[in-house]
């Protein structure tokens, strides 16, 4: 069985060679040193053809693509998403849906023409925090709504835009990790050396004080594959008693069919590739989220959305896709 290397000896310029002509082949199989949460998340992800309820090229009431969707369980059943869509103006717009029963949304506001890649995470106190990133001059923008209502009007009480202070040429792609408080923490991406995406932590501390720092670690593990392109989106998961962290991975710069998604494990700092297999076949895949829900028939689920790259995607299935396993099995 062919696995990364460990992450205590770094990849070389010739090794990260190698590895991008041997690891189209791979395929996964449960590794042998792979948790029990990254396991049950391939048994789990793995086969939309084995999904309890999928959506192919999810689109709002207005028509509107759900790119790059997030959904959680909304307040009293239910759900939200929060998405992007290109508008006829070419720019990013990011947006907020709800649903009954995650076939079909309902958009309800629209967050303005140059926000994209958005996050959503209740506050804990029946408020909720919107992160997304913020062009041109791209940064992460975050707002917080006292309520339900108030988020699907659009009408924050609070707003920060963070400062870039990893790269000056763009910072992104925000996944909110927890909100406690005023403290509200983050995963994203900068664009070292004005180059390459690559991942940071960030801390918002009362919508004032912002502190970022980069994840060299999760970089790491995404380099052993030989991902010569950019580390981009994630989302995490507690699932079989551990944590991950569900992440795009693109194999060669600019090539949007060498997106993959993978699996990795904070507490190892291990990845494993994640083989998504679809109907039809689609090999590219980009911006995961997930989430434990509720499914619409009242039973526990596992909900997985992945945007499929045209470049990547079998005939019909370019997009955003969502889909969703019942847990009790």
């Amino acid at each position: 069985m062919i696995r990364p290397l460990p992450l205590a000896a770094p990849l070389s310029a010739a090794l990260l060679t190698a590895a991008a002509l041997v690891v189209p082949q791979l395929s996964w199989a449960a590794p042998e040193h792979a948790s029990a949460a990254t396991a049950r998340l391939a048994e789990l992800a793995g086969d939309v053809r084995a999904a309890d309820g999928s959506v192919l090229d999810a689109r709002d009431d207005t028509g509107r693509t759900m790119d790059t969707a997030q959904i959680v369980q909304g307040p009293g059943g239910g759900y939200l998403a929060v998405y992007h869509t290109t508008l006829p103006d070419g720019r990013f717009h990011a947006a907020v849906a709800t649903s009954a029963d995650l076939r079909t949304w309902t958009g309800r506001h629209d967050f303005g023409v140059g926000s994209s890649q958005p996050s959503l995470a209740s506050d804990g106190s029946g408020g909720y925090v919107l992160g997304y990133e913020k062009d041109p001059a791209n940064h992460i923008a975050l707002h917080h709504y006292p309520d339900l209502a108030a988020l699907l009007a659009g009408n924050a009480d609070r707003a920060f835009d963070a400062p870039r202070t990893l790269s000056r040429c763009a910072e992104g792609t925000p996944d909110l990790t927890s909100v406690h408080g005023d403290t509200v923490e983050l995963t994203g991406h900068y664009r070292a050396g004005c180059d390459t995406d690559r991942q940071l932590r960030a801390v918002l501390t009362d919508f004032t004080h912002w502190r970022a720092r980069p994840d060299h670690r999760l970089d790491r593990a995404l380099l052993t594959w030989g991902t010569g392109g950019n580390i981009g989106d994630r989302s995490g998961i507690e699932l079989n008693g551990g944590s991950l962290v569900l992440i795009e991975g693109q194999r060669w710069r600019g090539d949007f069919g060498s997106w993959r998604t993978y699996a990795y494990d904070p507490v190892t700092g291990r990845a494993d590739r994640l083989a998504i297999r679809t109907p039809g076949g689609s090999r590219a895949f980009a911006n995961p989220s997930a989430a434990l829900i509720t499914a619409p028939n009242g039973r526990p689920a596992l909900l997985v959305s992945l945007f499929v790259p045209k470049e990547g995607a079998a005939p019909g299935e370019s997009g955003e896709l969502i889909y969703w396993r019942e847990l009790a099995r």
